[in-house]
């Protein structure tokens, strides 16, 4: 059974060593980012438990389509936000192919419609877009200011976008 509850500072040790886990060595963030992260945007940050035990993350923030975090950047969120940007999501080994990250999108896509966002966005890494077109997202060119944040990105990196859709 599969546990998703907000995020706490008491999980930064745990969320780091899901990250050590899931990333290549050039994506991974310090604990004092994921801390910061988390103070900025508490309401937009969860962790799914399995065995209680965190196995999974999801962190975000209100942002503005067409504008990206480079990598290793504190959040900022946007007070004229329409989109969620995901910037994180990592599942432990031992969770993979159980719905884990699916499942944690669609849990921040229901607070983003709380929020009253209509997209989220995401940086697609590590050959994660057939991942993220399967859960709706397409490549679109990133705003015209943020071609500095992209390259931050090791390999090929890829701008996402997905309309939110409110269920009647």
């Amino acid at each position: 059974m599969i546990n998703i509850r907000p995020m706490s500072a008491g999980d930064i040790e745990a969320v780091f060593a899901v990250q050590a886990e899931a990333y290549a060595q050039g994506f991974i963030e310090s604990r004092e980012v994921i801390g910061a992260r988390l103070a900025a945007a508490p309401q937009t940050a969860w962790v799914a438990e399995a065995d209680g035990r965190v196995g999974a993350y999801l962190v975000a923030y209100p942002s503005v389509r067409g504008r990206l975090s480079a990598l290793g950047a504190r959040f900022y969120p946007s007070t004229e936000a329409d989109s969620l940007y995901i910037h994180d999501l990592a599942v432990q080994q031992r969770l993979a192919g159980q719905g884990v990250g699916p499942a944690l999108v669609r849990h921040a896509w229901a607070q983003a419609v709380q929020l009253g966002l209509t997209h989220s966005s995401l940086m697609s890494v590590q050959s994660s877009v057939a991942f993220w077109k399967r859960l709706g997202y397409c490549s679109q060119a990133p705003g015209e200011g943020d071609q500095d944040a992209l390259r931050t990105y090791p390999g090929p990196a890829y701008y996402m976008l997905a309309r939110l859709v409110v269920a009647p």
